[in-house]
């Protein structure tokens, strides 16, 4: 089993595109996958059942069954950064309880684990703790997922930087387009290939389904 974190430069970067963009891939050739999402804000429903509609995207990507809980433990209602929603609610992020949902689906033998973050890669659980917490002490390979827009350099190359100090291993990097007007593309693109060592996934132009950017990826290193 392979676990999998994918992570972005910012929030709004095509973190859950990507996500199940490769669940697809992967599912397609046979392997068998499962989508996590830990936690999520800007989730809606009632406060017993609140959905994500993130995770619920990796929850129709994963090939076997879950239910919403085994998928996104932690949903909160305002679209704001996930530990100060758990305040506002009166609860608590808790590190420990992250592993264990995670240990609960290692049990179902999947052969990866794709388990996306919620806005880049030191997002806050509480005061002493961030998800990369949870990616470092499970010790998973980490997907780097570029927002091709103005600033993009310095985020990305930043971004790789922290994870490899974390102590992992940076298993690739995807360029996802969501600036229609970004000018010199390509030689961002080039900028990017020269300072960023990890293995290049791809480049995704603007599309609206996952299924079709499958023919933009090559996860070809990661298996």
């Amino acid at each position: 089993m392979k676990g999998l974190f994918i992570t972005g430069t910012d929030t709004e970067v095509g973190k859950t595109f990507v996500t199940v963009s490769m669940l697809q891939q992967l599912a397609s050739r046979r392997f068998k996958v499962v989508g996590f999402k830990p936690v999520a804000s800007g989730c809606s429903g009632s406060s017993q059942e609140l959905r994500n509609a993130d995770a619920l995207a990796l929850q129709a990507a994963s090939t076997i069954e879950l239910s919403y809980q085994q998928v996104n433990p932690y949903a909160f209602e305002p679209a704001i950064a996930p530990h100060i929603a758990a305040q506002q609610s009166g609860r608590v992020i808790e590190l420990s309880a992250l592993h264990q949902h995670y240990a609960e689906l290692e049990k179902l033998n999947p052969d990866f684990i794709l388990t996306e973050g919620a806005g880049g890669w030191r997002l806050p659980l509480d005061q002493n703790c961030y998800l990369s917490d949870f990616a470092r002490q499970e010790k998973m390979e980490v997907i780097l997922v570029v927002g091709m827009r103005l600033g993009c350099l310095n985020h990305a190359v930043l971004s790789a930087e922290t994870i490899e100090r974390d102590g992992l291993k940076l298993a690739g990097w995807v360029a996802n387009q969501i600036e229609l007007d970004m000018p010199d593309i390509k030689s961002n693109l080039e900028s990017l290939k020269h300072r960023l060592t990890a293995p290049f996934l791809g480049y995704i132009p603007r599309l609206n389904d996952p299924e079709s950017s499958q023919q933009y990826l090559d996860l070809t290193p990661l298996l």
